[in-house]
């Protein structure tokens, strides 16, 4: 992998993780005196969860090509 795409990769990984630990611990979120909901969270997780891993088959995929 490329050093940009590994560490964009990581990125995402350790945001997603972040807020998994956020979700699972029930971390509490105040941003100027606002309280943010878990569901952002939960999307979060999802969304870059997902790219990170889509990121991760497709360079395997292009490695495995002749």
């Amino acid at each position: 992998m490329k050093p940009a795409t590994t560490l964009g990769v990581f990125f995402l990984a350790l945001i997603a993780f972040g807020h998994l630990l956020r979700v699972l611990i029930g971390w509490n979120l105040i941003i100027a005196d606002t309280d943010i909901p878990m569901w952002p969270s939960v999307l979060v997780v999802v969304v870059f969860g997902t790219l990170s891993v889509m990121i991760c088959r497709e360079h395997k995929q292009e490695a495995a090509a002749p």
